[in-house]
């Protein structure tokens, strides 16, 4: 069986979301209090056998590489494979020139020189669960040149606005991609995952660079759409592409769901993240949790209601914390109500008893802030 190079990409840039973003890329994101955005993609490589993966970093990696470490804790085989960090020196003023066709042919050198045949490319912000070994068999079964994934919705009027959309013929061929315009609700949603041989891809790439300086692997792909055969496979299970403030907030939210959870969470496909060595959650007799996801560490003394509270977080007696994703060592005061709201890491919610949104709405409480 052909060996694959894994490729995990940033966003694009009309990609952002709003206040996290500010601290550190979505990859590095704080996923169901517990994981990172990062880690779903790296999991599926290496329980797909892929051993060699490549990290593409744009902006702010500090977080980012200080969880992803040395990668042993990925499962992979530090004697054959790797987890690299790549890194650009693009340090353009216009965003649209930081693409991530000039990532890849910064660091052309370490693709070409590996042995590996084929590449599966994947995105660091979105979160979903595949076996990409599977994906990379029928991509070779069927004599295609580039394979991409989709996920079919019937909510793209809603959501999705910044995503792009497959669009395919009669045989499951890929005409184009466009972006979702949000006037039309059934859509195939271009889930940014690519498989193709090493050689098309750097063919591409070079291509690309020769089009426009300002040229996505995507753009150059929806050119080759009549010239090259490139199927769609549609996914099935858990999506849920971080593009924006809401869809983090969705993303997070959507997991409180058991049967939702385990369309993502499987005991035989483990989600691989770096361990906390935090002592388990204390409950005290005033706590109240329901329908709520919570990571080791935290003190409960108030009441939580559908809510992720990550690592060490403090909920003190009398507070209610309700539709709420709390990050990591966040500070509830007594007395404190709280609903519809994302809380930055080391933030401390005391002075502020009434903090209240909708969650068609999420608030924010900044990062070591305290309100």
């Amino acid at each position: 069986m052909a060996r694959a190079l894994g490729i995990i990409s940033f966003s694009e840039s009309h990609i952002w979301v709003d206040g996290l973003e500010d601290y550190r890329s979505i990859a590095a994101f704080s996923f169901l209090g517990r994981y990172r955005v990062i880690d779903f993609p790296i999991s599926n490589m290496s329980n797909s056998d892929i051993d060699r993966i490549q990290v593409y970093i744009r902006r702010r990696p500090q977080s980012l590489v200080g969880h992803i470490g040395t990668g042993r804790h990925f499962n992979i085989n530090s004697k054959s494979g790797y987890v690299k960090m790549m890194f650009t020196d693009s340090q353009e003023e216009n965003d649209y020139y930081n693409t991530d066709v000039k990532a890849y042919l910064a660091n052309l050198e370490h693709i070409e020189n590996t042995s590996n045949t084929h590449v599966v490319i994947a995105p660091g912000y979105m979160v979903y669960r595949q076996d990409f070994d599977a994906l990379l068999k029928t991509h070779i079964e069927s004599e295609a040149d580039i394979t991409v994934l989709y996920h079919s919705v019937d909510d793209a009027k809603e959501n999705y606005q910044s995503c792009y959309c497959v669009n395919l013929n009669r045989q499951k061929g890929v005409d184009s991609f466009e972006r979702n315009n949000g006037k039309v609700k059934n859509r195939n949603i271009f889930m940014d995952t690519y498989v193709m041989k090493k050689e098309l891809f750097v063919e591409l790439l070079r291509e690309a660079k020769k089009t426009s300086s300002m040229y996505t692997l995507r753009m150059i792909i929806n050119d080759k759409c009549h010239d090259l055969d490139i199927r769609g496979v549609a996914h099935r299970g858990f999506f849920a592409p971080i593009t924006d403030f809401k869809s983090y907030y969705d993303g997070n939210m959507a997991l409180l769901d058991l049967k939702t959870a385990q369309n993502l969470f499987d005991t035989s496909w483990p989600i691989y993240t770096r361990t906390s060595d935090s002592c388990p959650t204390q409950y005290f007799d005033t706590a109240i949790v329901r329908k709520s996801f919570l990571a080791n560490g935290c003190t409960i003394g108030g009441t939580v209601e559908n809510s992720v509270v990550g690592r060490d977080c403090v909920i003190k007696p009398g507070a209610v914390v309700k539709n709420c994703v709390l990050l990591t060592n966040v500070l509830i005061g007594e007395g404190v109500h709280i609903e519809g709201q994302v809380v930055d890491k080391n933030a401390k919610v005391t002075k502020m008893k009434e903090l209240i949104a909708e969650p068609d709405t999420p608030g924010y409480v900044k990062r070591n802030d305290t309100v």
